[in-house]
């Protein structure tokens, strides 16, 4: 790994963006500083001061090799700072490579970096990214994201995880395998963030008939949510509804009603202690297998494992 990486951080940083791949990067002997906007006492979002070893115009950009954006509630008012964003668009044109935890991904966005590529951040987030900069294209799932030499990740922990990523590029996942073990952590972890995700992938429709197709919907999962049935709570015919409910809701129906089960059941299986078969059929998909299947496509990871992971109950035993 040559050259010298800097994580850039700026007053309201989340503190985690920076102290995580900052120690994977050490673990892996790389030169590493941290930057901000002015040097010296940076205070986090949380509170957390940390003293930025220099000021953005004093690093030096021939050795950059490694360019991280630290994310945090500050980087909105970062973005809007003309010359944090020149600096950032300049260091990120002669850098080997960039990269952003969290919300950074919004700071590389300003700065023209992300324009064209597929990129992530917090999944709480992903809507304003998606809105502010349509020229990028947002993948709210992934933990982290390599478009070429830009990389962007979830949020949080998922600097870990992208700081990894870079040192297994560089020194090999022997080396990266190494740093995870000394963190207590798995080099890859399975499935993306909308396993950790809570539920506001959807907003309400006004008053009216879609409204109460999505109070029947989220009310009554295991109930019949065809779209002859549905059509009939909306009164509209089957196409005027199927059409209608796209584009105001912005998903087709049959869609809508696996994700709406799919969450359901997330919430029965954190929960209660029941089987899967079970949970299946009380939310609607009938058997195991077929809500096996819908979580692969919307969580990334199979009902027991989910289970295993978030369940505030003991463990069932029970196997899908």
């Amino acid at each position: 790994m040559s050259g010298r990486t800097v994580i850039v951080i700026y007053p309201g940083f989340q503190a985690l963006d920076l102290a995580g791949p900052h120690e994977v990067f050490a673990a892996a002997g790389m030169e590493v500083s941290v930057a901000a906007p002015i040097a010296g006492l940076v205070v986090s979002e949380s509170g957390l001061t940390i003293d930025a070893d220099r000021a953005l115009h004093e690093v030096d950009l021939v050795s950059l090799d490694t360019l991280v954006i630290a994310g945090g509630a500050g980087v909105y008012a970062a973005a809007r700072t003309a010359a944090t964003v020149a600096w950032v668009a300049a260091a990120g044109a002669v850098a080997r490579r960039a990269a952003s935890v969290c919300t950074g991904a919004y700071l590389l966005a300003a700065a023209g970096l992300l324009a064209g590529r597929r990129a992530t951040t917090h999944w709480d987030h992903a809507g304003r990214l998606a809105t502010d900069y349509p020229d990028v294209a947002v993948d709210a799932d992934p933990i982290f994201i390599r478009a070429g030499r830009v990389w962007t990740s979830a949020g949080v922990t998922a600097g870990l995880d992208l700081a990894l990523a870079l040192v297994e590029e560089d020194r090999g996942a022997a080396e990266a395998q190494r740093i995870a073990r000394r963190l207590v952590m798995g080099l890859r972890r399975s499935g993306g963030q909308s396993q950790y995700a809570a539920s506001v992938w959807c907003e309400p429709a006004p008053p009216g008939g879609l409204r109460d197709v999505q109070d029947r919907i989220h009310a009554e999962p295991a109930a019949d949510l065809s779209v002859p049935a549905l059509a009939r709570v909306a009164n509209m015919s089957e196409r005027h509804f199927q059409r209608l409910f796209t584009a105001r809701v912005g998903s087709p129906p049959r869609r809508y009603v696996e994700r709406a089960r799919v969450e359901s059941a997330r919430r029965l299986l954190e929960t209660e202690e029941v089987g899967v078969e079970a949970v299946a059929q009380r939310t609607g998909f009938g058997s195991a297998e077929t809500m096996r299947r819908a979580f692969r496509r919307h969580v990334g990871i199979a009902p027991t494992e989910y289970r295993a992971r978030f369940a505030l109950t003991s463990e069932t035993g029970d196997h899908a």
